[in-house]
Formats: structure tokens, C-alpha cells, sequence
């Protein structure tokens, strides 16, 4: 298996606050590893550039008393240089005479030989009361206590940024944990939202603002998941009532021509009954089942560009019969070329005269007007059907195109029987054509339809 595919698996899972705790503490070694170094660099090179000039110093300091101690002679000289001796703790002093041989030496140069600090300087001394008028000296210095200090305060400073880093992932990790806890509150809300609690929602006493948009749209996501729990209870129990009536009507005629001998006339017209049930059960389901790739996202297959008021006049001819029977007329206002799927086009267009034509006034006109002016945007085409009749209750228009949605029945029509899917198909239409549903319904007069993308 790749080391780099996706982790799955609670085993995969890693703590945030252990992490940023660890990369803060590498962080803040890193920084103040750096900075130390650079300071003991520096002060380093102080160091070193006072030691040089303490050495010149000194020298400078020792050739005065040699040449002061040589007025008295090289056996005064020599007196001096010995009762200094005990003051060069960690120094050796060599002077020689201008030819060359040793006139004095301090005791303990083996010592300094092995030292890995020590630095050395030669100089000459003007002494004129001495034979050839000068001696050469050469002053060693060891500065290892010196540099045994440097080397404990690197040590130190080393623990100090490995202890800064120990105390900043653990202050980090603390922090980090504290702050997490609106967090761990968050997933114990969630945990405890289930089917029958979907009315909670996520909530804290001090919210982050970090946490805000999270929580928005997490409320949101239960607000849209609540609508759609409720609308398929809602759509079950429709199912469920639609289909008990056709089922019921079906067995109980088939048990009553059962129930004794019948003639062929008899259950001819029963068979007959029956199959118009099974039709009306056949059609619900076919629009049940439409509805479903709706919703699962189906969108229309657009063809060439159309004229939609060509389209509404074939929708027209096929109504044409409902309508004289109910004495209307019918006017086509406006057109727009536009690609649609036309076999959903007119079957939405078909669904919206069905139902103007059977709430509409005898005698009156419906009007099917399309207009690409009158949509909400520039890229849509409005299709509405108008008709004159009984308004719709205003709290009847916001539920129009819910499934098996039936408004008040005295409208029109009682003793027709219609499963409430025309419109809820009209809906999922138009949203496969990017487009949406409006309903206005005042004064008698009732508009219905729907926009569509036009492209």
C-alpha cells in the first residue's frame, strides 16, 4: 500500500494540540537557538578582542618595569622581575639579553605548553644601561579558565532553550487543549443529535469567531436536513393515503365479484373498473418516480433553440377539447426562442392548463404569456398561465407545488380525483432547466408558471 494514500482509519488520526504544541517548542528553540548563537558570537568576539588588548596591556605595563628595574642594572632588573613572578598567576615572562641568551623565565612553562588557550607575545625593551641596549621578552598568557567559562555559559544557555522549548510545548499543548474544548461541546451536541431530535441545534455560551461560520453553516445544513426529513414523513404518509383508496377500491371489487357467480357483462365492467384504477396507480408512480430523478439531481437535455410559443400551441390543440367543454378561450401572449427539453417543457406547460382549465371561470380567457422582461434575471424566460377565477388563500400559494398538495376542493371540481403531482412536476422541471416556480393570486386573478434558464 503507498505511504501517501488517504487515512481512513481513527489509527491515521493525529492531535492538534500535541502538534502545534511540538512545532511551537521547535519554534521557539529554533529562535532562541539562534539568537543564543549569535550572542555568544558576539560576545565571543568581544572577548577575544579584550583579551588582545589586555595582553598589549600587560606587555606594554611589563616592558615599562623592565626598563625602569635595567637603571639599576641587570641584577636590579632581575630582582624585580622575580618579586613580580607571583602576580603572573597563568603567565610566563622570558626576557633575553640582546645576544640572545636567557636572561630570565618565569617557573611552570610546562604547564602552559599543553594549554590549548594560551597566547603568546613578543616585544623588544629599550634598556640602555644594559650591554647591546635592549632585551627581547616574550609574555605567554592562558586563558583556559576563561574559555572553560564559555564553554558552561554555551551549556547553560543550551539548557535554556531546550528547558524554554519543554515549557513552551507544554504551556502550548495547555492552551491549545483549553481552547479546544468548544470543540470537544460541539461534538457532544452533535453525538447527541438524532432522527428525533433533528429540531436541535449547535450553540455556545462564548462562541469563537473562528467557530461562527461553522456553526452557521452546520445550523443551516440541519435547518435544510429537518425540511427534508419532514417533507419525506410527509411525502411517506402521502404515498401511503394516494395508494390506499385505488388499492382498497380494487380489492373490494374484486372480492364482490368473487363474493358468487357473475356474468361475463358483470365482470367485464369489473375488470374494466379495475384497469382504469391500475392506470390511475400507474401514472402516480411513473410521477413518483420522476420526481425521484429530480431530486437526485437530473438536469434537461437541452436541444436547437425553439420557439416555446410554438411549443404552447401544441400543448393547446391537445387541451382543446377541456376547454370548449368548459367554455374558455385561450390566448398565446409573447415568445421566446430558447433551447429546452421539449417533451418536459410542454408536459409542465400541460400540467399548469390542466389546472387553469379546470379552476378557471366559465366563459373567461386563460392566457399563457411568455416573456424573457418580466424574469427576475436577463438569462431567464418567464412562463405564466393566467386565469380569471376564485383567488387562492394566501396561505395556500407558499405550499402550491408540494407533492400531493390540494387546496380547498370547493374551488372547483369535487368529484374529480387528481393525486396532487402536477405542479410538484411543474417544479422539478423548471429546476432542471436552472429556472423556479412563482404563484400570485388576488382579486380573481390567478398566475401560475415558472422561469427558465435561457441558455
Amino acid at each position: 500500500m503507498s505511504s501517501t494514500s488517504d487515512c481512513r482509519t481513527p489509527l491515521c488520526s493525529h492531535s492538534i494540540s500535541t502538534r502545534l504544541s511540538g512545532k511551537l517548542a521547535l519554534f521557539t528553540m529554533l529562535v532562541l537557538g539562534v539568537l543564543f548563537a549569535f550572542t555568544w558570537g558576539m560576545v565571543k568576539m568581544i572577548l577575544v578582542e579584550r583579551s588582545a588588548l589586555d595582553l598589549q596591556a600587560r606587555c606594554e605595563l611589563i616592558g615599562d618595569v623592565i626598563s625602569r628595574a635595567a637603571s639599576g642594572g641587570e641584577a636590579a632588573m632581575l630582582a624585580r622581575l622575580l618579586a613580580d613572578a607571583p602576580m603572573r598567576a597563568r603567565t610566563r615572562l622570558e626576557v633575553w639579553r640582546a645576544d640572545g641568551s636567557l636572561l630570565f623565565a618565569d617557573a611552570g612553562l610546562a604547564a602552559l605548553e599543553g594549554s590549548e588557550h594560551k597566547k603568546v607575545h613578543t616585544f623588544e625593551v629599550a634598556t640602555p644601561q644594559l650591554e647591546g641596549g635592549k632585551v627581547q621578552a616574550r609574555y605567554t598568557v592562558d586563558y583556559s579558565h576563561d574559555a572553560a567559562m564559555g564553554r558552561r555559559w554555551a551549556w547553560i544557555l543550551v539548557a535554556v532553550t531546550l528547558a524554554a522549548g519543554a515549557l513552551v510545548g507544554g504551556g502550548s499543548w495547555w492552551f491549545v487543549r483549553r481552547g479546544l474544548n468548544p470543540l470537544r461541546e460541539l461534538a457532544a451536541q452533535t453525538r447527541a443529535i438524532s432522527p428525533r431530535s433533528l429540531d436541535r441545534r449547535l450553540a455556545l455560551a462564548d462562541p469563537a469567531e473562528e467557530l461562527l461560520p461553522w456553526i452557521e453553516q452546520f445550523n443551516a445544513l440541519m435547518e435544510r436536513l429537518e425540511r427534508a426529513y419532514a417533507q419525506l414523513e410527509a411525502f411517506n404518509a402521502d404515498v401511503a393515503h394516494e395508494l390506499r383508496t385505488p388499492l382498497a377500491t380494487l380489492i373490494g371489487e374484486t372480492e364482490v365479484a368473487l363474493a358468487r357467480e357473475r356474468s361475463n357483462e358483470v365482470l367485464r365492467d369489473t375488470l374494466v373498473s379495475n384497469l382504469e384504477e391500475m392506470q390511475r396507480l400507474s401514472v402516480m408512480v411513473n410521477d413518483m418516480l420522476f420526481l425521484a430523478q429530480a431530486d437526485r439531481g437530473a438536469v434537461a437535455r437541452r436541444g436547437e433553440p425553439v420557439s416555446l410559443a410554438a411549443l404552447a400551441r401544441q400543448v393547446v390543440e391537445f387541451h382543446e377539447a377541456a376547454l370548449e367543454e368548459s367554455g374558455l378561450t385561450l390566448q398565446i401572449d409573447g415568445d421566446a426562442t430558447v433551447p429546452v427539453d421539449e417533451a418536459l417543457f410542454k408536459r409542465a406547460l400541460s400540467n399548469l392548463l390542466g389546472n387553469a382549465t379546470r379552476f378557471a371561470e366559465h366563459g373567461s380567457t386563460v392566457v399563457v404569456r411568455i416573456s424573457a422582461e418580466l424574469a427576475a434575471t436577463p438569462e431567464q424566460v418567464q412562463v405564466v398561465v393566467q386565469n380569471r377565477g376564485h383567488s387562492i388563500a394566501p396561505a395556500h400559494l407558499p405550499r402550491l407545488f408540494d407533492r400531493f398538495f390540494r387546496g380547498d376542493d370547493s374551488r372547483c371540481c369535487p368529484e374529480e380525483q387528481h393525486h396532487g403531482l402536477g405542479l410538484a412536476i411543474v417544479a422539478a422541471i423548471a429546476r432542471m432547466h436552472s429556472g423556479s416556480t412563482l404563484a400570485e393570486s388576488h382579486s380573481g386573478l390567478t398566475r401560475v408558471g415558472f422561469t427558465l434558464a435561457a441558455r
